[in-house]
């Protein structure tokens, strides 16, 4: 089965020799799980020609906000919609959440209440799932197509399901220990309180769902089901 990776972003300069570009994080996640990949920069505007391309469409995250103002936004919402009504899966991460619920009828904005970074507890049915964020943008008013699987006090809309054709998660369980480590030695200063950036970096050692998370998105492709 073949994963288009559509990049919305790049990875920071300083991690690029050693973890990848955004594309490496995610295949390294699913490693094992029977794909091959190819990957498109849609940031820099190179999109596949058909939504047809791949079996499966994987929409990264993203410096960028989904309401802002930039030449790749307005296709890669075409694309999405495209996607969907072709029954195509696709799964969003981070902007990929935030860029899918914006192109089919949900909002997303810059939230009111600051930045999530670090491992975050999400309620999911009852059962609590650990998984690492970075964002202040979020999905504040979720599409009528999708069901919000789930989230916690700062962030309602943390997981939503579209049916059989797309599912999204606002935070990162590509992103481990040493990509998270490198956001806050190198994108944190002075943009997130110093006290969040300390527990952040408490809590950086515990363990958390992502291997259960990396399972949950390859069935997804395989199946179109999310338990």
């Amino acid at each position: 089965m073949k994963i288009g990776i559509l990049h919305t972003g790049h990875a920071p300069d300083e991690v690029l020799g050693e973890l990848g570009d955004y594309d490496a994080m995610f295949i390294k996640l699913l490693d094992g799980k029977g794909f091959i990949y190819q990957t498109w920069d849609v940031v820099d505007m190179d999109f596949p020609s058909d939504v047809h391309q791949a079996d499966g469409w994987l929409v990264s995250g993203s410096k960028h906000g989904a309401y802002e103002d930039h030449q790749f936004i307005p296709p890669l919402e075409d694309f999405i919609r495209a996607a969907y009504d072709a029954a195509v899966p696709t799964v969003g991460v981070c902007f990929g959440h935030q860029i899918i619920a914006q192109a089919l009828g949900g909002k997303v904005e810059k939230f009111a209440g600051g930045w999530t970074i670090g491992p975050q507890t999400y309620d999911w049915g009852g059962i609590p799932w650990a998984l690492n964020a970075w964002h202040q943008d979020q999905v504040v008013e979720r599409p009528a197509k999708a069901t919000d699987h789930a989230g916690n006090q700062f962030c309602e809309n943390a997981i939503l399901v579209y049916g059989d054709r797309a599912f999204t998660m606002q935070p990162h369980p590509e992103f481990r220990k040493p990509m998270m480590d490198a956001l806050i030695d190198y994108r944190s200063k002075g943009l997130i309180p110093n006290q969040q950036i300390a527990l952040a970096t408490q809590g950086m050692d515990a363990a958390n769902d992502d291997e259960k998370m990396a399972e949950m998105i390859a069935n997804f492709f395989k199946t179109r089901e999310v338990a």
